[in-house]
């Protein structure tokens, strides 16, 4: 007890007023976790894991709340126009589509319509690109590398999306969206914020 009320007192500088209140102050004290948002530090933030094929929702500590499961670019990772492949670096969604609408509602040219996407109509067009449910439209924050120029991620219409029953998730299958269930972009899609960062990278 003599050891643990001098560590108290070493460490606060005054001895408070019991072991306690100590661990509670500890507590309450800022959490720095490895996965911290490194460019606004103390926000929210999504990591998209090409290696991995997932998503991940960690908090302002940089603790993880959510993980999902995506599919990224078949074609693999790049910026540039029509190479259909996933932008790396450093992303802002800058807009959101699709607030109450109800899953596997067909969104064409970022417009919500009365349609449903279904199994036979995937399989009726096998090569479409559906984009169901929600959009979080990505901005780039790096100039020359996703934003600007050819290289523009909003200009490309970069989006985290949902998609159909179809997509074998895991698996890089898009045309350079990061493909959601629909389940999971509905309640990613509640749980974050418009502006919420995003970082794309091929790190784990």
């Amino acid at each position: 007890m003599k050891r643990l009320l001098l560590l108290l007192l070493c460490c606060s500088g005054s001895l408070v007023a019991s072991p306690a209140d100590f661990i509670l102050q500890q507590q309450d004290g800022p959490l720095v976790a490895a996965h911290a948002n490194r460019l606004n530090p103390g926000q929210p933030w999504l990591h998209v894991s090409v290696a991995e094929q997932s998503l991940t929702l960690y908090d302002g500590r940089g603790l993880p709340q959510k993980r999902y499961t995506v599919s990224t670019a078949k074609n693999g990772v790049g910026e540039r126009v029509n190479s259909y492949q996933t932008p790396r670096g450093w992303h802002r969604v800058c807009e959101r589509i699709g607030d109450d609408v109800a899953p596997d509602t067909i969104i064409y040219r970022r417009k919500v319509t009365p349609w449903k996407y279904t199994p036979q109509l995937a399989a009726e067009y096998p090569d479409k690109d559906w984009i169901l449910t929600r959009i979080l439209w990505l901005c780039g924050l790096e100039p020359g590398k996703n934003q600007g120029g050819e290289v523009d991620s909003y200009d490309r219409a970069i989006y985290i999306h949902g998609a159909g029953q179809h997509v074998p998730f895991g698996t890089p299958t898009s045309r350079g969206c990061v493909r959601m269930r629909n389940e999971d972009v509905i309640e990613l899609y509640n749980l974050t914020a418009n502006g919420i960062d995003v970082l794309i990278s091929e790190e784990n």
